[in-house]
């Protein structure tokens, strides 16, 4: 089953057992559409590799200075809440929300093969920064002599077609674009 990170906990809020969540989703409105569902929080163990999975129902979500505050049912104390931190909260890929038109997921474009308009391959898009203007491209270079790795904004101006039958990303590189290496 596909899952996504939608948040992680970073701290208790308050003395009732809320939690201040970081959204690691580009809507973190979201999160009131999950009340009275359950959600899984994975927590990391801290003394090994290992995490735990916990499926909690979210009882409340409110937007606070760029965090979400979200009250667990069966969470109802700060004691009960510092257990939480660190926690990443997952969403099974059926709430997902829907994407509109040229839109995609993360998880799915990192990895695909990127060429150029005349079909020369350059790379693999390596990693996705989100920016508050748009989001950026790190490309890995694979065909390349020196390898490394640059970035390219996607803009519609630079990311001419997302082919994700075909597992690629055609691109036109902009003057100095591939001398901004990462």
């Amino acid at each position: 089953m596909n899952t996504f990170e939608i948040g992680i906990i970073v701290k208790p809020q308050g003395i009732r057992g809320e939690v201040r969540i970081l959204p690691t989703t580009f809507d973190p409105s979201r999160f009131s559409l999950l009340i009275n569902d359950n959600v899984t929080v994975r927590i990391p163990s801290k003394r090994d590799a290992a995490h735990s999975e916990i499926s909690y129902k979210i009882q409340s979500a409110r937007q606070h200075k760029g965090l979400v505050i979200v009250k667990f049912e069966g969470i109802n104390d700060r004691n009960a809440a510092e257990t939480l931190i660190n926690g990443v909260i997952i969403i099974p890929e059926a709430k997902s929300l829907p994407l509109e038109a040229d839109e995609y997921y993360v998880r799915d474009l990192v990895g695909l093969a990127v060429e150029l308009e005349n079909g020369e391959k350059i790379g693999i898009v390596s990693r996705i920064i989100n920016t508050n203007a748009n989001d950026v491209y790190v490309i890995e270079e694979t065909e390349s002599d020196d390898g490394g790795s640059f970035m390219i904004p996607a803009i519609k101006d630079v990311v001419q077609m997302v082919d994700m039958s075909n597992g690629r990303i055609v691109i036109r590189l902009m003057d100095g674009l591939r001398d901004l290496k990462v």
